[in-house]
């Protein structure tokens, strides 16, 4: 057993972290079955949207299973814990398609940067945010101190790594991290991706790849995804193909 739910909702991809016993925490498996399912709502055209959220109304995810790295020595902790959960949540953050967190519980360590992969995130009111490594003698892995700090300010991520403090879902709005407070952030989630539908699929993808641009996501890809996007439209890319296949110099137009 994965350990990771999937439907689809019409056009909607909903992923459901389901290790209830261990409160969604996550294991090698479910994030080998994370990146599956990201991959494969990447390449479903049919799919327009991904939801992830918990199992359950306690944890959307408490961090990753303590059982599952505990053993390992420090460097397969670092050269596969870290870069395989590293490799697996850029890919949900590099999504073309919108994605939501839909936060029904606590949220800690992992569990916080896996929802800050997501476009949006909307938050349960019982939630709250967490960095809680420093307590079992780590430091965050998976972009914790990364990608979060540029999702909130400094200082609210330093109260989480360094004083353990937990924040709740209306500050979670209040500093920008949770986009509102919602009873069923799933059912909110389903709402909102419901407006997704009068968009056009290509001009959403372009777009959510420029916001990263302009914040130092993937950056280097994304320019390098923009202009081969723009030369494979072109006339000169349909002669270069064509000249290749029928052995010919190109005749090259400029358009």
């Amino acid at each position: 057993m994965s350990g990771i739910g999937f439907h689809i909702d019409g056009s909607t991809a909903v992923l459901t972290l389901d290790n209830a016993a261990k409160l969604n925490a996550l294991t090698t498996q479910m994030l080998d079955a994370l990146e599956a399912r990201v991959q494969q709502v990447e390449r479903d055209s049919s799919l327009r949207s991904l939801i992830v959220t918990g199992a359950g109304h306690k944890a959307f995810c408490c961090g990753a299973d303590i059982g599952a790295w505990g053993d390992l020595s420090p460097a397969e902790f670092s050269r596969h814990w870290v870069r395989d959960g590293h490799r697996i949540f850029d890919r949900l953050a590099r999504l073309g398609k919108p994605t939501i967190a839909a936060i029904n519980g606590h949220a800690f360590g992992g569990g916080l940067e896996l929802a800050s992969c997501c476009d949006l995130r909307l938050v349960a009111p019982r939630a709250t945010l967490a960095l809680p490594e420093a307590r079992v003698g780590i430091v965050p892995g998976w972009s914790g101190t990364q990608r979060l700090t540029r999702l909130i300010p400094e200082g609210a991520v330093k109260e989480m790594a360094l004083f353990g403090r937990r924040i709740g879902a209306e500050r979670a709005v209040a500093l920008g991290f949770a986009a509102e407070v919602a009873d069923d952030p799933t059912a909110r989630a389903l709402e909102m991706v419901a407006d997704i539908q009068g968009l056009s699929p290509r001009a959403v993808e372009i777009s959510k790849n420029m916001i990263h641009a302009a914040v130092g996501e993937d950056t280097q890809a994304v320019v390098e995804a923009l202009g081969s996007a723009a030369a494979a439209a072109s006339a000169d890319r349909d002669e270069g193909v064509a000249a290749f296949k029928e052995k010919r110099n190109p005749q090259f137009s400029g358009l």
